[in-house]
C-alpha cells in the first residue's frame, strides 16, 4: 500500500529570519501564512511561507540573537549549495528578467539534457533555488 500524502513542505535553517523573510517575500513573492510567537514586531524563529502551490518553512538556526556567530560559521552553511528546490515555473524567461531586474545574482536560462529550462539563484543562506519548465522544442 502507498502512503496517502498531499504534498511535501521543506524546513530550511536560516542564519538571519528577517533577511530570508525579504528574500522570499518581498523579492520572490512569497507569502508570511503563519509564524512562530512573536518575540518583537516582526521577529520570530519559524514561519510557514507560500507561493501559488509551493510552501516553505524557514527556521532559525539560533534561538537567540547572541547566539547567532559573525560572521556566519562556514562549516554550518557549507553544503546548503548541495541543498535545491526546484519550483515549476511556466515563463522561465520572465522569472529570470524579473529576478535580474531585482538585482538578484541569476544564472541566464538554459535547457537541460533532459528538457528543462532552467534559471538558478541562491538565497542568503546558500541554498540553491531552480525555477524551471519542460523546454519547448
Amino acid at each position: 500500500m502507498a502512503l496517502d500524502v498531499s504534498g511535501m513542505v521543506p524546513l530550511l535553517q536560516v542564519y538571519d529570519m528577517p533577511a530570508s523573510i525579504h528574500f522570499y517575500c518581498h523579492l520572490l513573492g512569497f507569502q508570511l501564512v503563519t509564524t512562530s510567537p512573536l518575540l518583537a514586531p516582526n521577529r520570530f524563529h519559524w514561519a510557514l511561507l507560500r507561493l501559488s502551490g509551493a510552501e516553505l518553512m524557514l527556521n532559525s538556526a539560533y534561538e537567540f540573537d547572541h547566539e547567532r556567530p559573525i560572521p556566519p560559521d562556514p562549516a554550518r552553511t557549507a553544503a546548503h549549495d548541495d541543498t535545491a528546490l526546484f519550483f515549476a515555473c511556466p515563463d522561465v524567461d520572465a522569472a529570470f528578467a524579473e529576478l535580474s531586474s531585482l538585482g538578484l545574482t541569476v544564472r541566464p536560462p538554459q535547457i537541460t539534457g533532459y528538457g528543462m529550462k532552467q534559471i538558478y539563484l541562491h538565497d542568503p543562506d546558500g541554498y540553491n533555488l531552480c525555477f524551471q519548465w519542460p523546454a519547448q522544442r
